[in-house]
């Protein structure tokens, strides 16, 4: 039987690294003849970044009785065990091991792992890259990414965009681009295996669900549009928000809906986290420019400024498993107005619940939203164009069955099979 290994974080933690980690690694579990393991961190980041990002609120445990088994092994903040998780991957003797790479302050214990494993075992070791240029761009953060995963042996990339930039990283690298059907050429060095972030299932609608009386609740308005997720600058909540309230000016049935907690907001008041702000502010300086910077990232504050608090319903806290569903199936629209993209989780979210996006012409999504078919799209800083893309939502609503079609061609299914494919080839070409 053979073994595969996925790194990065196991059940129990937030975001949307450890949802994809986890959907694929029952997708692996899935084939035949494999035994899968996750390999997961117990602390993802230095101690004194001030986020906790543990998920200690949702009772729906996402891996339950799926063939996976994981160990939480890997403590960024002690070396011991980091050698400690290098001798558990030998120990199992996979074939493979998938690295989720998705932010450069883990690159040091990643490139611990994947430095060890390639001077040390022939496994094969094969990076999935949830960006190669940071979205937030810094000082350091081209160089940790390129020393944390140049010794890879094949990369696994969601966007063309985000292959020319590995190509860009690498430049003396002779790198062949394959699609999920196709076989690295004889002549490469590594292969880039194309791929797409696939459809999240893990989150599936209640048909029980009343959806009139939840709206009633929130005070929502006939048509929903929804900002989901971590909020974080270069997401585009601010662009949201003001497209927004110049779409309110001209329609009183439409509502915003604002779920999700604020991405590296401090605790306050006490002395330990005023310490940890003070580190994690020096962390930041060293990986996010000056202009980039959000510690003083307020976009709520807009909601009263531009006179719509009556049109927009905020849950500004993390929201547990089981209650993903819910906002979902009362919103009409998802918003991703960004200002630099890769992939997007949620934008898998909201396809499984088929519910359609507007987006900005940035990063993935000029190849993921089809105009007219899964989405709009909208000009990047242009609030107007992105009022635009919301309208049409109203006036020229995007059918369910056209995200219905999408959603079978991107599926986990697919995705692990591609990667084990070509996993495969490059076990014949050792």
């Amino acid at each position: 039987m053979a073994k595969i290994v996925i790194f990065g974080p196991g059940p129990g933690f937030k975001g949307g690294i450890a949802n994809f980690n986890i959907s694929l690694a029952k997708a692996f579990a899935l084939q035949k003849d494999t035994e899968t393991h996750i390999i997961s961190w117990t602390a993802q980041y230095p101690f004194f970044i001030p986020r906790d990002f543990k998920d200690d609120k949702s009772q729906t445990i996402l891996l339950e009785k799926k063939g996976v088994t994981t160990h939480y092994t890997m403590n960024y903040n002690r070396f011991s065990t980091w050698h400690k998780t290098y001798d558990m991957i030998v120990s199992l003797d996979p074939e493979f091991v998938v690295f989720q790479w998705s932010n450069p302050i883990q690159a040091l214990p990643i490139a611990y792992l994947i430095r060890q494993l390639k001077a040390n075992t022939n496994i094969r070791l094969i990076v999935d890259l949830h960006f190669a240029r940071q979205k937030e761009h810094g000082k350091m953060v081209k160089w940790l990414t390129r020393y944390a995963i140049v010794y890879a042996d094949a990369y696994v990339v969601h966007s063309y965009k985000t292959a020319c930039e590995v190509k860009e990283l690498f430049p003396n690298i002779n790198f062949d681009l394959i699609e999920g059907k196709d076989n690295a050429a004889d002549n490469a060095d590594k292969p880039i295996l194309k791929l797409y972030h696939p459809i999240y299932d893990m989150y599936a609608p209640d048909p029980l669900f009343d959806v009139a009386a939840q709206k009633e609740r929130m005070n929502l308005r006939k048509h929903v549009f929804l900002f989901f997720g971590f909020i974080a600058k270069y997401k585009g909540l601010h662009h949201a928000i003001a497209a927004f309230a110049e779409l309110a000016k001209t329609r009183d049935d439409v509502s915003l809906l604002i779920v999700g907690e604020s991405t590296w907001q401090a605790p306050r008041n006490r002395k330990r986290d005023r310490l940890k702000r003070l580190f994690s502010r020096e962390l930041r300086a060293q990986f996010v420019s000056q202009r980039e910077d959000e510690r003083n990232y307020q976009p709520l504050e807009m909601i009263d400024h531009l006179g719509i608090r009556d049109r927009v319903s905020v849950i500004n806290e993390f929201v547990p498993n089981e209650d993903v569903h819910k906002y979902f199936q009362v919103s009409d629209a998802s918003v991703h107005f960004y200002e630099t993209a890769s992939a997007s989780g949620v934008e898998s979210i909201a396809y499984n619940f088929k519910i359609p996006i507007v987006a900005t012409r940035v990063g993935h999504f000029p190849e993921t939203v089809k105009e007219g078919i899964t989405g709009y799209l909208a000009n990047a800083d242009d609030i107007a164009s992105m009022t635009a893309a919301m309208s049409n939502i109203i006036e020229q609503p995007i059918p369910s069955e056209n995200i219905e079609k999408m959603y079978k061609s991107k599926c986990w299914e697919n995705y692990a099979g591609a990667v084990r494919k070509m996993a495969d080839a490059m076990k014949e070409r050792q």
